[in-house]
């Protein structure tokens, strides 16, 4: 049986949300797969990448018969592509009759404009989560896993996380054992470790709207060894520990607590990345105490061990 992999494009989609999946089908196809990859376009003829690199895409209205799969790109202007009635209603269209669909990083956004998250969990690349968020509420955006399934709809993070939702696609419909020999002719991953949060910049968190308390938070960041406890900073800006949580909280998203934590977790994310200090002499320059903590903190936000994130992301040369 052959299967259909209709990949959407638009001007300025990112390149290698269109060809990490492309590849991937095309290599399962060698290995008897049979997916027949096509690449369709608001209009047909050469449409360019954000790169410059341009490709030739069929016109989405003239696609004919049943698909396997619809994928949707992504890239720089894709928020903007969201606006494009025809692009959208193209989607829609084919959807309709697709077995399923899926998006690549910010192509997100277009599905959600064609309605296809609604009431749905799905993720996107990490700097647009919020964005994704705030323009469609009825989406609920997780912007850790590298790729979601909820029924018949998938989505993806960041650009190369692409290749981990084909590899998965794969997997479903032929197994394990073809997903594997796909990723080891590609040299990839069958199955990254961890989600997108590990590549993403430290942590984020409003910036307070009193001077004390974004002082305090500078002095947080960059004391993240010194007694962070409620009374201790509640003490250090002349407040009760009620009033001081209530405002904290308020004004950062976060709990004091959970602050903390997570300033000292990036600490330590820094520290692996930048030192070669053994993991206790990080935990404790971090705050995080001792070896054991540092694992339990890591595997709990990044769901790597420190060791893994040092052999990931280590930089010799600084």
């Amino acid at each position: 049986m052959q299967r259909r992999i209709l990949i959407v494009v638009f001007p300025g989609f990112q390149l290698l949300d269109m060809a990490g999946p492309a590849d991937v089908f095309s290599t399962a196809a060698m290995l008897g797969g049979g997916y027949k990859v096509e690449v369709a376009a608001v209009r047909a003829g050469a449409v360019p990448a954000g790169n410059g690199i341009a490709v030739t895409a069929s016109a989405l209205g003239e696609v004919r018969g049943p698909l396997d799969t619809l994928l949707v790109t992504g890239g720089l202007t894709a928020p903007d592509q969201a606006r494009d009635p025809e692009l959208i209603g193209g989607i829609t269209t084919l959807a309709a009759d697709a077995r399923r669909v899926a998006s690549v990083c910010n192509g997100a956004f277009l599905l959600a404009q064609a309605g296809l998250l609604d009431r749905r969990r799905a993720t996107t690349h990490w700097l647009a989560a919020g964005e994704l968020q705030d323009r469609y509420e009825s989406v609920e955006v997780d912007a850790d896993p590298l790729y979601i399934e909820d029924g018949n709809v998938w989505t993806s993070a960041g650009v190369l996380s692409g290749v981990d939702l084909a590899l998965a696609l794969v997997a479903r419909d032929h197994g394990h054992t073809m997903a594997r020999d796909v990723a080891r002719g590609l040299v990839v991953y069958l199955h990254r470790p961890g989600g997108q949060s590990q590549f993403s910049t430290p942590m984020s968190a409003m910036t307070p709207r009193s001077e004390p308390m974004r002082e305090l938070q500078a002095y947080i960041d960059a004391n993240p060894a010194a007694d962070l406890s409620v009374p201790a900073l509640a003490a250090h800006v002349g407040m009760s520990e009620r009033h001081f949580s209530r405002v904290f909280t308020a004004q950062t998203g976060l709990s004091p607590g959970r602050y903390v934590e997570r300033s000292r977790a990036d600490t330590a994310r820094r520290l692996l990345e930048v030192t070669g200090h053994p993991l206790d002499t990080v935990a404790r320059e971090s705050g995080l105490g001792t070896a054991e903590t540092l694992y339990r903190v890591f595997r709990r936000r990044w769901r790597i061990s420190p060791g893994d994130h040092r052999r990931r992301f280590h930089s010799k040369e600084r």
